[in-house]
């Protein structure tokens, strides 16, 4: 059959206006491709990307491929050293429906166990992840959490005190700044260390807990007053995110000083041992990618840290009137002049 000009004209016209009456349908029925949103939650570092311990992660969702905001978005909270504050941080992520949580402290991964036990959770900094109840055992997790542990129990408290001897061989009176309230449950066993490993010197330890900010000052004038010779500064997230308060304090009693994290020393402080935490969250960016790939946390072991660091600040030393022996900078992983 022939169709007139107009008739053609007709059928033209309605395909045309069908075909635009089709296509949103047709792309409601085909969503974009969805990247999957990583929870990030760090207990003490503030919000910036030059901070060591994002900028590690970043870096290793970079050297597997990820770029972010493309193949993978992120949303990061920050406690800033406060523990009481990682259940609502948790509970933010949560409802945002993230595809993994990534969290950096014992207290953050109590409070995301608390929160769900669907979503794949990688953590960073459980000093006994079996005995908190995290996993069930180290080779075989279990449930929806993996990580990396922090290992308080390497003995460091015993090597703090060891190493200061060495720097400040004629002081005996040595000072442990600390955080009192420590839902981690590390406090204490890190200050028994300590306290043994000055005990066995012959070095009489002074704890000088905190948990307010006004309450360093006062600590470091109390010191002073008891003719305090060196100090020690444990790792806690409160301590960390007031680093630069710790350090100017430090340096203004002319107290030598070592610390948990190499953060300090980067900042002025004297010297650290302890992990790398960058390290680790380096790290994390690893198992994040064998969950996005299938992987189960149930199925990836609980990994101990493998990297631990000296690092002294010669700079720091000088403007104190130390020398540190030889045999120390040979020991040291890095030396900054």
């Amino acid at each position: 059959m022939w169709l007139s000009a107009n008739g053609l004209i007709l059928i033209l016209t309605l395909t045309v206006a069908l075909g635009f009456l089709v296509a949103p349908l047709a792309a409601e029925a085909q969503p974009a491709g969805k990247i999957p949103r990583l929870g990030v939650l760090f207990p003490a570092e503030l919000p910036s990307p030059e901070e060591p311990s994002l900028a590690a992660f970043q870096q290793g969702l970079r050297n597997l491929g990820y770029v972010e905001g493309q193949t993978v978005a992120m949303e990061s909270r920050y406690a800033l050293g406060r523990p009481e504050r990682m259940p609502e941080l948790v509970a933010e992520l949560v409802r945002l429906k993230v595809d993994i949580l990534v969290v950096g402290s014992m207290s953050a991964a109590l409070a995301a166990k608390q929160a769900t036990q669907a979503i794949p959770i990688v953590f960073i900094g459980a000093p006994d992840p079996v005995e908190s109840g995290l996993v069930a055992s180290l080779a075989r997790p279990g449930g929806n959490m993996t990580g990396f542990s922090f290992a308080f129990s390497e003995g460091f408290g015993g090597k703090w005190v060891e190493f200061l001897k060495e720097v400040v061989p004629a002081g005996s009176q040595v000072a442990f700044l600390h955080y009192a309230v420590n839902p981690q449950g590390t406090g204490a066993r890190t200050l028994q260390d300590v306290q043994h490993a000055a005990q066995a010197l012959g070095l009489t330890l002074q704890p000088f807990p905190v948990s307010e900010p006004e309450a360093i000052d006062g600590a470091f004038a109390l010191m002073t007053a008891q003719h305090t010779g060196a100090l020690i500064v444990d790792s806690s997230p409160f301590l960390f995110t007031h680093h630069h308060r710790v350090i100017d304090l430090a340096a203004q009693h002319r107290l030598p000083a070592i610390y948990g994290l190499r953060t300090f020393v980067d900042a002025g402080g004297l010297m650290s041992y302890g992990i790398s935490i960058a390290d680790l969250w380096r790290r994390a960016a690893t198992y994040v990618d064998k969950i996005l790939k299938g992987a189960k946390p149930a199925d990836l072991p609980v990994e101990q840290p493998m990297k631990f660091e000296l690092v002294i600040n010669l700079k720091t030393a000088q403007a104190l009137g130390l020398t540190i022996p030889p045999t120390l900078l040979f020991q040291a992983d890095e030396v900054i002049r």
